[in-house]
């Protein structure tokens, strides 16, 4: 069951897709969030993972700018993102390419194991240890398109990377994106669900 309430998380995600609360709410304490903190670190962190809960695919339209800046380590000169500008199904098989069990950038893997779900579940291997979890395949778009199995992934997420009591945004925040990426906006939106 949600301790935070249903206004308060309106209010912070007020763009999210229709039935998230509510979804969120039949499957966050299978994820060992079971405290207001932990819901709000659950809630926070993944809400920033989504743009707001209003996304459940990665978005990978860069420009060449955005390209240098996020992903400088595979595209450190701008000459060679605009090769790759606003192409994004070019930009994720290069930039998931040969990691996370992924096969070279041109098997196409990036594109299909791009992040999905709200964690944006990324990479082969991570899709392949979610299925085992959940005991079914799946086609990786669902994770888009069914709001229950983008939750599901979630949660698995969440428990594999053992999250639920790490207690600090700054921690959990390294887990999930491998830096601080957005350190400052997942603090900000966990304050606000904390309040009340």
């Amino acid at each position: 069951m949600m301790l935070i309430s249903k206004e308060r998380f309106n209010k912070v995600f007020p763009n999210a897709v229709s039935g998230m609360y509510d979804a969120i709410d039949k499957q966050i304490a299978v994820a060992g969030c079971i405290t207001k903190p932990q819901q709000a670190m659950f809630l926070a962190q993944y809400g920033h993972e989504t743009q707001g809960y209003t996304r459940l695919s990665e978005n990978l339209n860069y420009s060449a700018n955005g390209l240098v800046n996020v992903f400088r380590k595979y595209f450190p000169t701008l000459n060679l993102a605009k090769q790759y500008e606003r192409k994004p199904q070019a930009i994720a098989n290069k930039v998931y390419a040969n990691r996370m069990g992924n096969g070279s950038e041109t098997s196409g893997d990036g594109w299909k194991y791009r992040g999905r779900g709200l964690p944006h579940l990324t990479g082969k291997d991570n899709y392949g240890k979610f299925q085992a979890w959940l005991g079914k395949t799946i086609d990786p778009e669902e994770l888009s398109t069914d709001l229950n199995l983008a939750i599901k992934a979630g949660v698995w997420y969440w428990l594999a990377n053992g999250l639920a009591n790490l207690g600090s945004v700054e921690k959990v925040t390294v887990r999930i994106n491998g830096g601080t990426n957005g350190l400052e906006d997942r603090c900000k939106l966990y304050r606000a669900l904390m309040v009340d």
